[in-house]
């Protein structure tokens, strides 16, 4: 096993004569944290462009079961998740992780495919959002805006909340989340308080069983799985945080479970509001987003449809926002090692006055601009081919990282913690989790071209898994080359972490 030698960050506020910049210190709490991290799974999104499809093509009735078994085993995953980030601290998150845990070698694999799959995350958000924002501008006051209108919107939105500091993008999101989730809460509760539609309140929709009696289990779990992608973006704002080791671990857990009660109990009154036959129909229909516009509309009001409609807009852009800032930091954490020596004095440095990964921003900024300019360019719509076929391929490098990650804990407590070791924590949860999120990949190999809709014959779509080996074998060649040439550069990788927590 190789030797673990972090780069120690020091704790304090002024990093003018460091080595290794770092982000600026104790800026963001608990609340933060999490808001940071629920945004990336956007619930507005989740719930209005997820559920209908999962109902029409996948779980059935038996939708928000999905959700159910989904949040149980991401919890299970999350527990050696949130052990291992008790120990290392580091914006880098997986990269840190899986380098103590498995070697350098795999950690700058791991760090240059999760960097990778932050970056496509952006600009498919900024394709829906855009989607959205055409559509209900043009519904709503009449006015056909061009969608690449609302893109540059929200590019120049997203560079200046990272330029600023993740403290400025907290408080936007914090705004944007709470009204999303209280405007699909309220339809909840009323469907709650009514009793039902026509049918009542069935408990048919949360039974596990179900969730297998679809059109397509498989793809109705993989859906489930996709609608939580970014919770674990918790663990890169430990160095920002203001008690990594207590609020990394407890905003992981509330993420995950918090989001899974939430999309349990939504998805569920709404199939309840409108019964499970109607609801059946409404989300095979010509216009599936019934399924939550149908009960809003009857147990609150048709200003809650209209409100939801602006927040489908706020709900995207918050998301896009928050995976800007995931991109931003691991551009930022794989710089400031050296491992490229010219990276060290650009994107691993931070903003002199905000502490801010502000030049990295600029090149996930200018990442993204050049795929929306492709999509644009090659005619293709902003929901069907930049959202979906993007979030695709970003979800199929996540989760092999996340199960990487998994299988990374239960090495770095066999090799560097054994008093500590747990056979539950440190074993058996990171298995389960390593090996599930294995077979959410082969969910989303299987079902790949229906994921993609009316772009299953797109050549994005097919050379998405070659496209995500690519960057695995890019991140191992670069680390053997390293290894074998510029050993000191290589004994950096993954090793950068924050002082009150690291490696003793």
């Amino acid at each position: 096993m190789e030797p673990s030698a972090p780069t120690v960050l020091s704790g304090g506020s002024d990093t003018s004569n460091a080595e290794v910049s770092r982000l600026k210190p104790n800026v963001i709490g608990l609340l933060g944290v999490v808001f940071m991290a629920v945004a990336t799974a956007a619930p507005i999104t989740a719930m209005t462009g997820n559920v209908p499809f999962m109902m029409s093509s996948g779980s059935g009735i038996g939708t928000p079961a999905a959700f159910l078994i989904a949040m149980v085993v991401l919890a299970i995953f999350s527990v050696g998740f949130t052990t291992m980030s008790k120990h290392i601290t580091a914006t880098g998150a997986f990269y840190g992780f899986i380098s103590f845990g498995l070697g350098r070698t795999a950690g700058l694999a791991a760090g240059l495919l999760a960097a990778f799959a932050y970056m496509v995350f952006e600009p498919s958000l900024i394709g829906i959002f855009s989607s959205f924002a055409h559509n209900t501008v043009s519904d709503q006051i009449g006015v056909d805006v061009p969608w690449w209108i609302f893109a540059i919107v929200m590019l120049v939105i997203n560079g200046l909340g990272t330029w600023f500091g993740v403290a400025v993008a907290e408080r936007l999101l914090v705004v944007l989340l709470g009204t999303e989730v209280t405007v699909l809460f309220i339809m909840a509760v009323a469907v709650l308080f009514h009793g039902g539609g026509p049918e009542g309140i069935s408990l048919d929709p949360i039974n596990p069983v179900n969730a297998f009696h679809g059109a397509s289990a498989g793809l109705g779990l993989f859906f489930a799985f996709w609608s939580w992608v970014g919770f674990e973006s918790t663990a890169m704002y430990g160095e920002e945080s203001k008690d990594p080791k207590r609020i990394i671990p407890r905003a992981t857990m509330i993420a995950v479970l918090g989001v899974g009660v939430f999309y349990l109990f939504v998805s569920w009154m709404a199939i309840s509001g409108s019964g499970q036959g109607k609801a059946l129909e409404l989300a095979a229909s010509d216009n599936p987003m019934n399924v939550f516009f149908f009960p809003t509309e009857t147990y609150v009001g048709h200003w809650a449809v209209d409100t939801m409609q602006w927040l489908m807009i706020t709900g995207s852009l918050a998301c896009g926002m928050a995976f800007h800032n995931c991109a931003a930091r691991y551009l930022y954490a794989l710089g400031r090692e050296g491992a490229v020596p010219s990276l060290q004095k650009t994107i691993g440095r931070t903003h002199p006055k905000n502490g801010s990964p502000h030049i990295a921003g600029l090149v996930q900024t200018g990442f993204a601009a050049v795929l929306v300019l492709a999509f644009a360019l090659a005619g293709k719509d902003p929901y069907a081919g930049l959202y979906t076929l993007l979030a695709v391929l970003g979800t199929m490098a996540i989760l092999i990282v996340q199960a990487v990650c998994s299988f990374s804990v239960i090495a770095y407590f066999r090799n560097n913690h054994p008093e500590t070791r747990h056979w539950f924590k440190t074993f058996v949860a990171p298995l389960v989790g390593g090996v599930a999120m294995l077979g959410v990949v082969l969910l989303l190999v299987m079902n790949m071209d229906t994921a993609a809709g009316t772009e299953a014959g797109s050549l994005v779509l097919k050379a998405t898994p070659w496209l995500v080996a690519a960057v695995v074998l890019a991140g191992l060649g670069y680390a053997t080359y390293l290894k074998r040439n510029a050993p000191e550069r290589y004994q950096l990788l993954g090793r950068t972490v924050l002082e009150e927590t690291h490696e003793r």
